[in-house]
């Protein structure tokens, strides 16, 4: 599933060719994603102009000047083709642009979705409601992390994939920053000190940063709306690397987790 450096990504390069333009054509080719296209969708956003995009945890926004904002989600295979050469039977759907430009929303699983949201009323939209704050922003400090474990016997990396607790991190670099700032996934999140706390943010902001840089990680499907590939992947110091020896020379370790694989270095991260 793309986690939040993909979907920034996506909506850095969908702002290139979208922001400030008008849409002059929108097409759904099927009914539903993970649920049905809003039934307004081409009556609301065909004439609108783009004012800008923006992303929230694992959600990119498409603003327009017509105080509607489109949301879509990209689920465990969607993406955004740019001027295709073709559209596909997985391209569900197609947005064209007074640049003569096309978008085309493809996801083969169709996991995705796209929702209709008014602007002003975003934040109590009802997926965003109750999101914690984006790892990115000033929001996520060392003090907001140790109020929302305090006495929490949960694992502190499950506790990081909490979206109520910080919005849009995911299991990849969730992963590699707890091995950054040397803290076991595992580790009951309520035992986790300040200090460990203070290190863990900076390494959460860090890692998601340059990630981003590298255009995201390519997993199966993921692929960068130019139509590159995401690069961060060779840059993993833990995550996929069971097995392998980790930057401090210890060797890295495998243990589910609620459903997900936790990669870490049982030498460094305690």
């Amino acid at each position: 599933m793309p986690e939040l450096p993909e979907v920034e990504t996506t909506v850095r390069g969908l702002a290139r060719v979208l922001e400030g333009r008008t849409i002059t054509r929108v097409e759904a080719r099927r009914a539903d994603l993970r649920r049905p296209f809003p039934v307004d969708l081409a009556q609301a956003l065909t004439g609108a102009r783009v004012t800008g995009l923006t992303r929230r945890a694992k959600y990119g926004l498409i603003h327009t000047d017509r105080d509607r904002t489109m949301v879509f989600h990209l689920g465990m295979s969607g993406r955004w083709r740019i001027d295709p050469g073709e559209i596909g039977k997985h391209d569900h759907l197609v947005i064209d642009t007074s640049d003569g430009q096309t978008l085309a929303l493809n996801d083969a699983r169709r996991f995705g979705s796209v929702d209709l949201v008014d602007t002003a009323r975003l934040d109590e939209w009802p997926a965003f409601a109750a999101l914690g704050p984006e790892p990115l922003g000033e929001g996520l400090t060392a003090n907001h992390l140790a109020d929302a474990f305090a006495n929490r016997i949960a694992a502190v990396k499950l506790l990081l994939l909490d979206q109520r607790i910080v919005a849009g991190l995911g299991n990849i670099y969730v992963c590699e920053a707890l091995n950054r700032a040397k803290i076991h996934p595992e580790r009951e999140g309520g035992k986790v000190t300040k200090a460990s706390l203070a290190r863990l943010v900076p390494e959460i902001r860090a890692v998601l940063e340059e990630a981003i840089l590298a255009g995201g990680s390519t997993l199966r499907d993921y692929v960068r709306p130019d139509g590159e590939l995401g690069y961060f992947a060779k840059d993993w110091r833990v995550y996929g690397r069971e097995g392998e020896v980790c930057p401090c020379g210890g060797t890295v370790l495998r243990v589910p987790q609620g459903g997900r694989s936790s990669f870490f270095c049982a030498k460094c991260q305690k």
